[in-house]
């Protein structure tokens, strides 16, 4: 009787501790303003009036093409960013990031702010590792957040080295907190991939610091300079903040405000737009389902990952009936076991709504990318999953600019002859499948 009792209270704590990690939805204003608090109390109290005016000014809108204006206006809500401009560079191979980055960094004067998801431990990842340590020894400020639960595997005797050389290092969950607030965040991710160099330079996109994305995954990334960069600052030094970093000097010390021009050679509208678990609605998925619902003529997808959830399916289904072009590009084979049987489980539904399934073969494809109507693209972090929408911090940026959409459009393009499009009548969901479905939220 005891060991049966003993089962019962096991089984009940395992639950309770799986729905304080997975069950609960923490969306709400008031989570979301204590999350962000730290950051907006002290451009409150520095009087930073410049600097609200350029993050948050919204003095592009009216350079939006008329019909994507009250997408731009959503993607502003809730103190995000507004639209500022950019010069980008179009990163789609590893090795040109690489020798962008590593010269970037040998070239910093100031500081170095550099935030990723997977940080590696291969002889190209150990390069940049070494560089910041220098970089810190020289007098730069150099400020990582470290995503511990994601890179558990490396030992912390990696990261210690970085700080002994003078590196501030900050884990992304933060085991000093109470218990509930580690369980609440237990299951967040810090999916992002952030560098900004001296307030001036900034990446983004979906490439890690990693062995996979210096050559042998297919991926888009990003480099940015102009006003678009304090965007990306400031998406930084937030969760730098939040997740227990210091900041000795003013906050107007971390940007390099230009003068407001959309002229050239900074004539690309961007807007970059972070996302989170705490945030009062799902941004990046109301605006991945305002973009099908407004596109005229295509709308189309690149993601290594495919779980959508039903709403999204919805919006894909409604485009498609009103003649729009919805296409999906996903690779063949998955880099883990466990989300091969979760995107095919999907396969049937998405073909069933009429949306054309890109099956791309070749090496792993791991861009996260939109383009639509040869006007608004978009580069970013977020996959076609749950947990990009609904757990993960992410951040994505969108362009828009003809130009831009036109070279992305062309790099979808540039996959197609590799892919082979999915029938109804090759699609075989199995138990095993089915099942995976049900994990898809959570995994």
């Amino acid at each position: 009787m005891n060991r049966i009792l003993l089962i019962v209270l096991i089984f009940l704590v395992v639950v309770l501790l799986f729905w304080l990690v997975f069950g609960i939805n923490w969306r709400s204003k008031q989570n979301y303003e204590r999350k962000h608090h730290l950051l907006r109390s002290r451009m409150q109290a520095e009087d930073t009036e410049t600097l609200q005016k350029q993050l948050f000014g919204n003095s592009n809108i009216m350079r939006v093409e008329q019909r994507f204006r009250p997408l731009a206006l959503l993607l502003s809500k809730h103190g995000r960013p507004s639209i500022s401009c950019s010069e980008q560079e179009i990163i789609t191979d590893g090795r040109r990031k690489y020798d962008l980055l590593i010269r970037d960094i040998i070239h910093a004067k100031e500081s170095i702010h550099m935030e990723y998801f997977h940080f590696g431990i291969d002889r190209r990842s150990r390069r940049i590792r070494k560089l910041l340590m220098r970089k810190a020894k020289q007098g730069v400020k150099v400020r990582f957040i470290n995503e511990n639960i994601a890179n558990f595997p490396i030992p912390n005797l990696y990261f210690h080295s970085m700080k002994r050389a003078g590196v501030e290092v900050v884990n992304f969950t933060n085991t000093g907190f109470s218990l509930l607030r580690f369980l609440m965040t237990l299951s967040y991710r810090d999916h992002r991939k952030i560098v900004v160099i001296d307030g001036r330079i900034g990446y983004t996109g979906g490439m890690n610091i990693t062995k996979n994305y210096f050559g042998r995954w297919r991926d888009t990334h990003l480099r940015l300079s102009g006003e678009s960069v304090a965007s990306l600052q400031y998406a930084f030094l937030d969760n730098w903040l939040a997740a227990g970093g210091k900041l000795s000097s003013a906050l107007i010390d971390f940007f390099h405000l230009n003068k407001p021009s959309c002229s050239p050679p900074f004539a690309t509208l961007t807007q970059i737009t972070p996302d989170d678990p705490t945030s009062p609605e799902p941004v990046l998925l109301i605006a991945y389902e305002w973009i099908l619902s407004h596109a005229r003529q295509y709308v189309w997808f690149q993601s290594p990952y495919l779980a959508p959830p039903q709403t999204l399916i919805n919006a894909m289904r409604q485009a498609v009936k009103r003649g729009v072009d919805v296409r999906i590009m996903v690779p063949e084979q998955c880099d883990t076991a466990i989300m091969r049987p979760i995107n095919k489980s999907y396969y049937a539904d998405l073909v069933e709504a009429g949306v054309q399934l890109c099956i791309r073969s070749g090496e792993f494809m791991h861009s996260k990318t939109i383009v639509c109507d040869d006007y608004l693209s978009c580069v970013g972090t977020t996959n076609l999953d749950y947990r990009s929408f609904g757990i993960d911090y992410e951040i994505n940026t969108f362009f828009y600019d003809r130009t831009v959409a036109m070279l992305q459009k062309q790099l979808f393009e540039n996959d197609l002859p590799i892919c082979h499009r999915l029938t109804a009548a090759e699609i075989r969901t199995t138990p095993w499948q089915r099942l995976m479905r049900h994990l898809a939220p959570v995994v």
